[in-house]
């Protein structure tokens, strides 16, 4: 796949919703040490009515659906990383501009917006053991790929991102929680995975089964 029209959204957001469908229990046991305990269940309640959100929605500029579906997913999913999730998709649309599809360019655009909406929502900085821990070295791994090779594919960009995230998901287990239960929790959290930026990885995955 070398673009995903506005039109594709809907199956876009469908298979990153089935990927979070499949891990529900796994984040949840992930989350029931160091959270609440739902996180797998926030997450395919948020991603699992996105499809819908954007396939009913009466606008067709790419953007501007992106960042009401977004806006749309905090009122669904009104959790942290319920929270967090739907202003990166928010943010991430509007990085895009007038672009009307997504692209090579245009998916390292939405990452990098993506990445500032979590910082902008959640007050969380690179090393603070949170999603963005996976979403800034997936975009940052996209944007070296860009720079590197101008007009790099979209399948050659998520390849890319993908294995930013993943690097950045095994960054986190030596990384110090500083936010919720799982800063209370620091010393059981060592040698361990971020719940977050789990759910965060299993969202590119998802993106990564759609494009791939």
């Amino acid at each position: 796949m070398e673009k995903v029209t506005v039109k594709e959204l809907p199956e876009l957001f469908g298979t990153i919703a089935v990927k979070f469908e499949e891990n529900a229990e796994l984040l949840c046991e992930m989350d029931s040490k160091m959270g609440d305990g739902d996180l797998g269940l926030t997450m395919k309640k948020g991603f699992g009515g996105l499809p819908e959100i954007i396939r009913t929605m009466e606008e067709e500029n790419f953007s501007r659906k992106l960042r009401k579906a977004g806006m749309e997913m905090t009122d669904l999913v009104p959790s942290t990383m319920g929270m967090l999730m739907g202003t990166g998709i928010s943010f991430g649309g509007k990085a895009l501009g007038e672009k009307s599809e997504l692209d090579g360019e245009g998916l390292v655009l939405f990452l990098e917006g993506f990445c500032s909406g979590i910082v902008k929502r959640g007050k969380c900085a690179e090393g603070d053991r949170t999603v963005l821990d996976c979403f800034a070295p997936a975009a940052k791994k996209a944007r070296a790929l860009l720079e590197e090779e101008k007009g790099a594919s979209l399948k050659m960009i998520c390849e890319a991102a993908l294995e930013g995230a993943k690097e950045g998901v095994e960054a986190t287990k030596n990384m110090v929680p500083k936010f919720g239960k799982a800063a209370v929790h620091a010393n059981i959290a060592y040698g361990v995975a971020d719940q977050g930026a789990v759910a965060g990885l299993i969202m590119i995955e998802g993106m990564a089964d759609y494009i791939l």
